[in-house]
């Protein structure tokens, strides 16, 4: 039997990260996968494809509707190839699972395809997929099996019409009309994706705006922006059915007066979120409990009620964020090597990958309102840069909240081109904990989207932005 300091079960962005860092911590480490690649739903079928079919629609909507603009004229016009660009997407995914693997053997790190489940505390049984079976001795192990698409318990998910974002990410065709249960991240980004590549998109939403967890100002700037677009909203709407007759999809919902509204499509996409994946774990052997909501059950130290048994990601309470799983993993792997690190769940950023992108950290206005917090507000629109009018990327802002005693900065909220990236200049004041002033003093490149950073940070300290 072989015999490890730590075993981590699951290998995506939370699992292979932890191994990663045990290994180089001179710990004796095998990571354990059920399916035949590494890199958990984000590598496989999550944040790399889903980012592939944006940049790739992103590309297709450019050369439509802007090349002209720019000058750019194609003799015999734009032809979408969809399956050309389903591969390019799956290359992207094939070159990045193959990288994990790299990393593993360059780490030293034992790799078993299989289902991990406990036999007892320090043993773990693995059922690879051709039907053999091992067990291995672990002193630690690390849980780190992410989560799976939720649904609503009366839909049945065919996986052909009724889809889950699995799916979405290898269509045959571009639906005519895709109706998307459910204005998060996932919804919302996928939707975007068929929208561009032309099909009719409609969002129902439970709550009464699309990416509810955010600041209310990106919300409300976002659904303008996407309306633009074309794509279509019934916010306030509950849906409680989803029915297929062939090629259509019929789903029923009842709006906030309690109507009836019905919707009627090609796809149905459902969003609505995701859930802790345990299945098959057998905790109950190693005596790991879980939470009232099916997580495993952690304390601060991401340690469950068993001594030797961690969990980490989309598997316990928070963000189910990649890179907030990331930091739990070496967290996790720096505390078994006798190690005091921190994370500060805080300023893990949130970015929602449409274009424009949205991306947070901190407080928003709604959180500090609740809490009775006093703070300032300095905000600058996009539209007033250099670099967004050079760009034609105008729509969006970002909002600087700071403390109004002390001027310390409690959130940053931003909607616009390249966000994802400029979010981490706001994580990093923050995590140093910055001024305003002391962002609106710092020098920032001309024309770039960042001077937006720098705009905001002096509308916040004594409303003196220089461009509006």
């Amino acid at each position: 039997m072989n015999q490890y300091d730590v075993a981590v079960i699951g290998s995506g962005p939370g699992g292979y990260v932890a191994a990663i860092r045990c290994a180089q911590l001179g710990m004796k480490t095998a990571i354990i996968e059920k399916y035949a690649t590494l890199g958990g739903t984000c590598l496989n079928v999550g944040c790399i494809p889903s980012k592939a079919l944006l940049d790739s629609s992103h590309h297709y909507e450019d050369a439509i509707k802007h090349f002209e603009a720019h000058g750019i004229e194609i003799p015999g016009g734009i032809k979408l190839n969809l399956d050309k660009m389903i591969t390019r997407k799956q290359g992207v995914v094939d070159q990045t699972t193959k990288g994990i693997q790299f990393l593993m053997d360059k780490n030293k790190i034992d790799v078993y395809e299989g289902l991990g489940s406990f036999k007892d505390a320090t043993h773990i049984d693995i059922k690879k997929n051709d039907g053999k079976a091992e067990t291995i001795e672990a002193k630690n192990t690390i849980i780190a099996t992410g989560s799976k698409p939720a649904t609503l318990p009366f839909i049945k998910i065919d996986k052909e019409r009724i889809i889950t974002s699995t799916e979405a990410l290898k269509l045959k065709e571009v639906p005519k009309h895709m109706i998307v249960i459910g204005g998060g991240v996932i919804g919302l980004e996928l939707g975007q994706v068929y929208k561009r590549l032309g099909a009719e998109v409609t969002v129902v939403e439970y709550m009464d705006r699309i990416i509810p967890g955010m600041d209310g100002g990106l919300s409300k700037e976002l659904t303008k922006v996407l309306k633009k677009q074309k794509v279509k909203f019934a916010l306030s709407h509950k849906v409680k059915s989803v029915e297929r007759n062939g090629n259509v999809v019929t789903v029923k919902a009842d709006d906030k007066k309690g109507k009836e509204v019905v919707f009627e499509g090609d796809y149905c996409l459902v969003s609505v979120g995701r859930r802790p994946y345990t299945d098959g774990l057998n905790l109950e052997a190693a005596g790991v409990e879980l939470d009232d909501r099916g997580r495993v059950a952690v304390d601060a130290r991401l340690k469950t009620n068993v001594d030797n048994i961690y969990a980490i990601g989309d598997v316990i309470k928070g963000a189910m964020l990649a890179h907030k799983a990331e930091e739990e993993g070496t967290l996790v792997a720096e505390q078994l090597a006798g190690q005091k690190p921190h994370i500060d769940y805080n300023l893990i950023p949130g970015v929602v990958y449409t274009w424009p992108e949205v991306a947070a950290v901190g407080k928003t206005e709604e959180e500090l309102k609740e809490a009775g917090i006093a703070y300032k507000s300095g905000q600058f629109p996009m539209r007033a840069l250099g670099r967004s009018r050079a760009s034609m990327d105008i729509d969006g802002f970002v909002k600087i909240l700071a403390d109004q005693e002390t001027d310390e900065v409690l959130g940053v909220h931003m909607i616009g081109a390249r966000c994802a990236d400029l979010i981490t200049e706001a994580v990093t004041a923050m995590e140093f904990r910055a001024s305003a002033e002391d962002i609106s003093r710092m020098s920032h490149a001309h024309p770039t989207y960042a001077e937006a950073v720098k705009e905001a940070a002096l509308a916040a300290t004594d409303n003196r932005a220089l461009h509006i």
